[in-house]
């Protein structure tokens, strides 16, 4: 990893724990694949330090940026999935 994780200074360091746990879930499903559970509670976690769509959105891109992963597209398979665990294609 060569890149840094869009995080807010206002955030506690509790959240920003929060949220860098979700990104790095975000990287495990493109690398070497995440449980489904796994990812659906690292993201539970995450909207309760960015409710917002419009924010979600804005850290999206901008990590997707940096890394190269979309947490958009992990999270539209999670929600069509029927398997217990994913693993994105590059």
């Amino acid at each position: 990893m060569n890149y840094s994780y869009p995080l807010n200074m206002d955030w506690t360091k509790e959240e920003i724990v929060t949220v860098i746990r979700y990104f790095e879930s975000i990287e495990k499903a493109y690398e070497s694949g995440i449980d489904v559970q796994e990812l659906k509670k690292r993201y539970r976690e995450y909207k309760q330090v960015v409710p917002s769509i419009g924010e979600e959105k804005q850290l999206g891109k901008e990590f997707e940026a940096a890394s190269g992963y979309s947490p958009y597209q992990v999270m539209k398979l999670v929600k069509n999935t029927t398997t217990s665990t994913i693993k994105m294609r590059p």
